[in-house]
């Protein structure tokens, strides 16, 4: 099967179960909205090192938001009830109420259950924070140098899905870096999903486990390293290839996921230079869920 002359790998994604959760920042600017989006969704690229996995999910323009300010939705996942509990108080409480003019409020649909966050946070009041009614929601009013931070009395969680993923090959490192720009532009469009790593692009894909290490739990993919393609035996890249990219998505749901594969799949295909599109698993060792590259088509 090929898109534009590139070459779809019959093979698939496997990806896993997480915690989700969805909020929406907003603040005075545009600008200070995604400053504090940014700071919240901060060192969550990967479970395999980091406290979470996170990102900026979208745009919200005044007209659309509880408060009447622009805003961006993000996306905070974890492996557990437990451990997202704590590190969306975290990275609310250090990364937004921190932050100049900002609220936050629940946006996630359909939640599985709620978690008390914002009736945790309005201690830090020290007796001086207030609750309000905005647009329907419980609000806690938090006095603070600048002003007062308001933020949902509760945030939902439900089980999302983690890790679908694609890798973009190219004759050159810069050709493969295009595509994998214009996939993350293209996920972007897609609400409930996020891409993230850096940027949404991955320069370090990993595997499982370590085939010299015994001490990792991860490691780097050799098979796919266009620097060892010469000494690795079982190499699954071509000779002419020169450039290897990875995106990888969470979603709050498996059809959030397969959209955002399929859109940035497609902007990949329209890059010159582009080859194959391949994807990572584990031999079903990772997760539960195996996304088909050829079937999103």
């Amino acid at each position: 099967m090929e898109i534009n002359g590139v070459k779809i790998k019959d093979t698939y994604a496997e990806a896993f179960g997480i915690k989700v959760s969805r909020l929406l920042v907003t603040a005075a600017t545009k600008k200070l909205a995604k400053i504090a989006a940014t700071e919240a969704t901060g060192y969550a690229s990967s479970v395999i090192g980091c406290p979470a996995e996170a990102g900026i999910d979208g745009y919200v323009p005044p007209t659309e938001t509880p408060d009447g300010r622009p805003g961006y939705v993000i996306m905070i996942c974890n492996s557990g009830k437990k451990k997202l509990d704590h590190e969306l108080l975290e990275r609310i409480g250090m990364g937004i109420l921190t932050a100049a003019t900002t609220a936050v409020f629940n946006v996630l649909e359909d939640e599985d259950e709620k978690l008390k966050i914002g009736f945790k946070l309005k201690f830090f009041g020290d007796g001086y924070e207030k609750e309000l009614e905005i647009d329907g929601r419980k609000i806690h009013s938090i006095p603070i140098m600048s002003g007062d931070f308001l933020v949902e009395s509760e945030f939902g969680i439900k089980n999302g899905v983690a890790g679908g993923n694609f890798f973009i090959l190219a004759d050159t490192k810069m050709e493969a870096l295009v595509a994998a720009e214009a996939a993350v532009d293209a996920i972007h469009a897609v609400p409930g999903t996020i891409t993230p790593f850096p940027g949404g692009v991955v320069a370090s894909g990993s595997k499982v486990g370590c085939n010299s290490y015994n001490f990792l739990d991860a490691s780097t993919n050799e098979k796919m390293c266009v620097t060892l393609k010469e000494e690795v035996a079982e190499t699954d890249i071509d000779k002419d290839i020169g450039g290897i990219f990875e995106i990888v998505i969470d979603g709050v749901t498996e059809e959030q996921v397969k959209s955002a594969m399929r859109e940035g799949i497609k902007a990949a295909c329209t890059i010159d230079g582009v080859k194959e599109i391949s994807a990572g698993n584990f031999g079903g060792n990772l997760g539960a869920y195996k996304i088909n590259l050829r079937e999103l088509f």
